[in-house]
């Protein structure tokens, strides 16, 4: 058997047994009692909703990457890759074309399968405890945008990253690099006033004791921004959340409409104020930061492959293409994905503790971010005991409990 090949049945199967013994483990763990911290916040009944939920979810999530890894391993045994790829070269464009057609019919095959789980997820899960909003029309109307978006940012980000390799030699991968990290940053100013209104609706949040809270606190702090919104969330679903968007003064605050339905405003204040202690202890940056230098690293590893006839033998290829080389390389790149991800989210999780921190430091308020945390938990139906290898492998903020007790030991 070719020794690529091997390695990427092994990868792949590998990934599937641990994501299956992690949601098994997961779902094994959880507790039947309600948490002490947590009594007179859930009633027995909605408890029981909310493992219900996580039970649910995990079993159709495993069902979906059981078909997934199925037809994943199915599609490279039989050379499904090769048909793809004579599909696109026998339109006779150029390389760099041909792997744009190449990218994009794998991409709409992967849209075309992935599509009855998505409608199942939203339309019968989500609706069956309470979260969906989405209408058939948003569905459909968000899944054009989406495939349309994806197409023109996609393709004009592979369109350079194969026009690099193709003309700047040995270096191409460093190129790629910077051009890549330009578009990307580039796109962090842009995508809040072209992409995100696309979406949904953002509006500026009325006058009254909210705004004047937040201004007052932002101004305390000496944080700069552009607005303050509120963003048409309950439009797709009921559950709450609240971001930060945009760099230096062209910052905005963002408020689903769910939050503010659900949170006070001195709870309002204590989230708000956890955002902002991401950006005043450098987190934001320092993410994106890891985020260049491991994209620069996988540049580099990516040009050690291009054109490996072996590997290209693993996916019983006809042609040598560097568009090709892209993809398959992502098969042997997954374990250093991997990795790297759970260093990342040990990461994460550590910068969550220290917004919280930053929080109760700045609005001298623990109860109402310990109370805030509770809600949302309650009202997303969030599993309150999950399993420490599934926390450690796949969890970016520390589970509730934690990070309630961490607020509570807080001097």
């Amino acid at each position: 058997m070719n020794l690529y090949l091997a390695i990427i049945l092994i990868i792949i199967g590998g990934n599937y047994i641990l994501d299956t013994i992690v949601k098994y483990l997961n779902i094994k763990h959880m507790e039947p009692e309600l948490p002490s911290e947590f009594i007179g916040i859930y009633d027995k009944e909605k408890y029981e909703k909310s493992q219900k939920y996580t039970k649910e979810t995990t079993k159709f999530s495993l069902i979906s990457s059981t078909f997934s890894t199925t037809l994943i391993l199915i599609f490279i045994l039989v050379g499904g890759f090769n048909y793809i790829d004579l599909i696109a070269r026998s339109f006779g464009y150029n390389s760099i074309i041909t792997g744009l057609l190449f990218s994009g019919i794998l991409i709409l095959l992967s849209s075309i399968i992935s599509l009855p789980f998505s409608i199942y997820s939203t339309f019968i899960i989500e609706e069956k405890y309470g979260f969906n909003q989405t209408t058939v029309k948003t569905f459909i109307m968000d899944l054009i945008k989406s495939l349309i978006l994806g197409a023109i940012i996609g393709g004009i980000l592979l369109f350079a990253i194969l026009w690099f390799f193709e003309t700047m030699g040995t270096f191409a991968w460093l190129y790629s690099w910077i051009g890549v990290t330009l578009f990307s940053l580039i796109l962090q100013f842009v995508a809040p006033i072209l992409i995100m209104p696309l979406f949904n609706k953002f509006t500026p949040l009325v006058d009254g004791e909210l705004k004047e809270k937040i201004t007052n606190y932002a101004k305390s702090e000496n944080f700069k921004m552009k607005g303050i919104f509120t963003m048409d969330g309950s439009k797709r679903s009921t559950k709450a959340n609240a971001y930060f968007t945009g760099f230096g003064k062209f910052r905005r605050i963002v408020f689903f409409d769910t939050l503010t339905d659900k949170l006070n405003n001195q709870e309002l204040l204590a989230v708000l104020a956890h955002e902002m202690g991401h950006f005043k202890l450098k987190h934001i940056l320092k993410t994106m930061i890891i985020g260049i230098l491991t994209m620069g690293l996988t540049f580099y590893l990516i040009s050690l492959f291009i054109n490996n006839k072996t590997l290209f033998d693993a996916f019983q290829m006809e042609n040598l293409s560097i568009y090709a080389s892209l993809i398959f390389f992502m098969f042997l790149y997954s374990p250093i994905e991997m990795v790297l991800s759970i260093f990342g989210n040990i990461f994460s999780r550590k910068n969550e503790y220290e917004a919280d921190s930053y929080s109760i430091g700045t609005t001298k308020d623990s109860n109402s971010m310990i109370s805030a945390l509770k809600k949302l938990s309650v009202e997303n139906l969030s599993n309150l005991t999950p399993h420490s290898l599934n926390v450690f492998l796949n969890y970016t903020h520390p589970p509730i409990l934690k990070r309630i007790e961490a607020i509570k030991n807080l001097k």
